[in-house]
């Protein structure tokens, strides 16, 4: 029979809608029910793409004897983390605050049911003893008869629970702080403190690819690159990092697209799931230094994953799915790996050799002593030499092997694909499409971008506010701080793909709601839930990048951009008090807030916004020029003679009405703004000193 979690949506849940636990999703029914029979509540929160959720699911929620003491001792709760983060949130934190440790998925703990106070909790806990760890029955036992017996040992540590939590928080801002560079620079120093500087990335095993650690320090460089001394560090520490994931096993070389980080410091080998979110941020950061840099090698990277994520996980609707199991069969990473044979019976004898060599299968296998994940361990030009072939051969034949593996991989059994669709993964995968069509040249990723765009419109904007996940026609929950701020940001780079009349006042939408229901209005910047949302054990906010970037750092950054554009000082002084509130995080662990620090950095330095107006075709050639240089702190908004409904600041600058002027356009610093410039040569001679100024840190 199944549980109460036949009738969700999230796909997690639903894989324990059979469980003989009798699971609730959380909710009233289920708060109530553990009120009214004063029975703890265990708290499981997981994610559908988790290896070591199904692990726990298949040794103790579908086993008979531990489902039957779960049902008898305690209200059970299970969580989808990617649609609760609030939960999420609160729980990781007390889980690191009671036992020291942190956390990670599933999250396994344990409330007591007045007040949902968190007493005791873990992570995996295994069905039989080992890891060092009791097992997981044994555990439940122990737990309820410490609830049962020690209430004023629970009251009490409940009580310092809290004062911790109260500690912890931000204090309120100082209004007349003076904000500076120094975070900036100390970040710089840190990052480059633990660059790996062999391997690329930072730190040792396992690593994480930061996508906005590596936007910071491409825009390090670019602010130095007109000094005497430029930053070549900066942009060394980005461009080898983005080399080394992108020949490593943590890209998948076949179909595209990067899983969630590495077991080794090599990138060789990876947890073999596949977010949404990762890959829509690394996307950005690819086709940002692919312009930078010219490589190559990163322009292929970006189309490739956008190709992916457009083929693998775009819905018919328009909205993306969340993610790819690290599971197939039963085991991690069966999908992506091969044998030897098995490449051998698939290539041409001419493929073969290249292939094997290129991607290491004439070496000892790499994942779990029998099968290879796919890496590059040779240059392109090594083995074309040896080949007695030119790289534009190599490369034809290696992209042919490419091709029929692939078609051959996608009939093995596929991993489960999570496929409800989260309004904040969705902003960010725009976000990344955006940026990649103006980098790449590719109309279609806009496009796509744009499907994405009218499906969260039309299926999570529901009477002024936005939703936070839709599966199956079914959209729900209160968004939160970054789906809000997320898609802001979206918007706005959209918008500097292709221009769209109605869209900005979207986003002015975005951002009133945040500022009526998610602002600190006393201390300064946002916090991650409505004023009007669920009340929680705790409201959180929070300043640094986690897995997905700083939601305070975005609309810190957003306000800023849009507050100059639109002309809107009240988001400009919000801004101001958020970064002012983040100062004392800022100063302390500058390198953990890459985000803040671009939104602290356009603050110092407003950025130049440049407006065309004019014939589509005439402002579609100038923007294709200007676009064509790596500059981060300029807005590019191409708006066509026919264009309605604009904002008031844009509307004041009109297309042009002089006979054979084509196009104008409107630079701006900041609040100031030039008279029209109807010449391309001198708006780019413009463009020219302005950015010299910039890279000397003036703009």
């Amino acid at each position: 029979m199944p549980n109460r979690l036949a009738g969700e949506t999230s796909p997690y849940l639903l894989q324990h809608a059979t469980n003989p636990v009798d699971w609730y999703p959380w909710g009233p029914e289920a708060l109530a029910k553990a009120r009214a029979e004063r029975k703890p509540i265990l708290l499981s929160i997981g994610y559908s793409a988790c290896h070591w959720c199904h692990v726990m699911a298949h040794e103790s929620f579908e086993d008979q004897a531990t489902a039957a003491l779960m049902n008898a001792l305690f209200v059970n709760i299970k969580v989808d983390r990617e649609e609760r983060p609030d939960l999420d949130r609160i729980q990781q934190l007390a889980h690191q605050l009671l036992t020291q440790r942190s956390g990670g998925w599933p999250l396994t703990m344990f409330l007591t049911p007045d007040d949902q106070t968190p007493f005791f909790g873990g992570t995996y806990f295994p069905k039989e003893p080992r890891y060092g760890m009791p097992a997981f029955g044994e555990l439940l036992q122990r737990v309820a008869r410490y609830y049962r017996e020690q209430g004023a040992d629970i009251r009490a540590q409940n009580a310092a629970l809290v004062q911790a939590f109260n500690d912890i928080a931000p204090p309120p801002a100082d209004r007349g702080l003076a904000l500076d560079d120094l975070p900036l620079r100390q970040a710089r120093r840190q990052l480059e403190a633990s660059f790996d500087r062999h391997l690329g990335g930072f730190g040792d095993a396992p690593k994480f690819p930061s996508a906005s650690t590596l936007e910071r320090l491409l825009r390090d460089w670019h602010a130095t690159a007109g000094d005497t001394e430029p930053d070549l560090q900066a942009l060394y520490m980005a461009a080898l990092t983005l080399t080394r994931m992108a020949e490593g096993g943590l890209y998948d070389q076949l179909g595209g697209g990067f899983c969630r980080y590495s077991v080794d410091a090599q990138w060789m080998i990876p947890h073999f799931e596949k977010m949404l979110y990762d890959n829509g941020t690394l996307l950005a950061a690819y086709a940002q230094a692919a312009v930078a840099t010219g490589e190559t090698l990163f322009t292929r990277i970006a189309g490739e994953t956008a190709d992916w994520m457009i083929r693998d996980l775009q819905l018919p609707e328009g909205g993306f799915a969340s993610s790819f199991d690290a599971d197939s069969e039963g085991h991690e990473g069966r999908f992506y790996v091969w044998t030897r044979e098995e490449v051998r019976a698939a290539l041409p004898p001419d493929q073969h050799a290249l292939f094997a060599t290129r991607y290491g299968l004439d070496r000892e296998p790499n994942f779990e002593d029998r099968s290879w994940h796919l890496h590059v361990f040779r240059p392109l030009e090594e083995i074309a030499a040896e080949a007695g072939i030119g790289p534009e051969e190599a490369t034809q034949r290696l992209d042919t092997a490419r091709t029929t593996l692939l078609q051959r991989r996608n009939r093995r059994v596929w991993p489960a694909r999570d496929d409800k669709a989260l309004t904040g993964w969705n902003a960010l995968a725009i976000r990344g499409l955006a940026r990649a069509a103006r980098a790449l040249r590719r109309p279609d990723l806009a496009a796509a971008a744009t499907r994405a765009l009218d499906f969260v419109r039309t299926q999570l904007w529901r009477d002024g506010r936005l939703l936070a996940t839709a599966r199956d026609g079914r959209a729900q929950l209160p968004a939160y701080l970054d789906d809000y701020a997320f898609l802001a940001d979206a918007v706005l780079e959209l918008a500097q793909a292709r221009w769209r009349d109605g869209e900005l006042e979207f986003a002015r939408e975005l951002l009133e709601v945040l500022l009526a229901h998610f602002e600190d209005r006393e201390g300064g910047g946002f916090f991650f839930t409505a004023d009007d949302h669920e009340t929680l054990f705790h409201r959180s906010k929070g300043f640094s990048d986690e897995a997905t970037p700083s939601g305070n750092g975005v609309v810190a950054s957003v306000l800023q951009r849009l507050g100059y554009l639109l002309g809107e000082p009240r988001w400009l002084a919000a801004a101001e008090h958020g970064l002012q509130a983040a100062w004392p995080a800022l100063q302390k662990w500058p390198h953990a807030h890459t985000t803040l620090l671009t939104a602290l950095e356009e603050y110092l330095h407003p950025p130049q916004t440049v407006i065309l107006r004019g014939e589509p075709a005439a402002i579609a050639h100038w923007h294709e020029q200007i676009d064509r240089l790596y500059a981060p702190r300029r807005l590019l908004l191409a708006i066509p003679s026919d264009a309605t409904g604009l904002p008031a600041a844009l509307a004041a600058k009109p297309a042009p009405t002089t006979r054979g002027v084509a196009a104008v356009a409107y630079l701006c610093e900041g609040h100031s703004c030039s008279a029209p410039i109807d010449s391309l040569p001198e708006l780019v001679q413009r463009l020219r000193l302005q950015l010299d100024d910039a890279a000397g840190g003036k703009s």
